[in-house]
């Protein structure tokens, strides 16, 4: 039996442009949250990110063409609350997609999920996390699988040798030792006002096949997004 028949809501609802062609990227959800420590809900991430996709116009007057990509819905993952179940789920999930060999987009949902995604993709494949936060806390709440800690849990199962963290501005002190001790490639907060940070992401992935991408919506201002679990200022 396949994964996707066992943790699949299959409810599908980004709208394709055209449905008799085949798709060029999967997209699947994982609703959860149970590790936030400031504010609930982005388990309703997935489905807000859809809502928000299926109401912008596919044509882009600025390169004069039609975004025509169509993309697999595979819906979202059932809703659990307990962290392990969630990272094995996902981690089987994520496992069965790439041998499909198609882009993949993973919606989240907390951070806390990655430790299940990124760790099915082959050990050479890059890492690059934007991201307000370090999330390299030994635990947070007494929780070692916690969002605020899932980066720590694949430095110490994989080395830190192939992840690059971008735009940290808000962390604490353990986190800042960690990353030191494990010499975690980092482009700063302060790069990217200097204007350096295009040119320094360009050369930190150049020397990758594969790269898994990470966004965290923290990373940006507050006042451009500001549904987000841990908004932190000056992003």
């Amino acid at each position: 039996m396949s994964f996707l028949d066992l943790y699949m809501t299959k409810n599908p609802l980004i709208v394709n442009p055209n449905e008799n062609a085949d798709a060029s990227a999967i997209v699947y959800g994982i609703p959860f949250d149970s590790t936030h420590s400031f504010r609930p809900g982005t388990r309703f991430g997935p489905d807000a990110i859809r809502l928000a996709f299926n109401n912008i116009e596919i044509f882009s007057n600025r390169f004069n063409v039609d975004l025509d990509v169509n993309i697999e819905d595979l819906g979202n993952t059932r809703h659990t609350v307990v962290a392990s179940e969630m990272i094995d789920m996902v981690g089987k999930i994520t496992s069965e997609l790439i041998t499909r060999d198609k882009q993949l987009f993973v919606l989240g949902g907390e951070h806390s999920l990655t430790y299940g995604t990124y760790m099915s993709f082959p050990k050479e494949t890059g890492y690059i996390v934007f991201d307000a936060h370090y999330d390299l806390r030994d635990e947070y709440a007494d929780i070692k699988q916690s969002h605020a800690a899932y980066l720590r849990r694949i430095v110490e199962k994989r080395g830190a040798e192939n992840i690059i963290h971008v735009g940290a501005r808000s962390y604490a002190k353990e986190e800042l030792e960690f990353k030191l001790e494990h010499n975690i490639k980092t482009i700063t907060d302060k790069d990217i006002r200097d204007g350096n940070g295009p040119k320094l992401v360009e050369d930190a992935i150049s020397t990758f096949d594969k790269m898994y991408l990470s966004i965290d919506l923290d990373v940006l201002d507050p006042t451009f997004a500001p549904g987000i679990g841990n908004p932190e200022a000056l992003g």
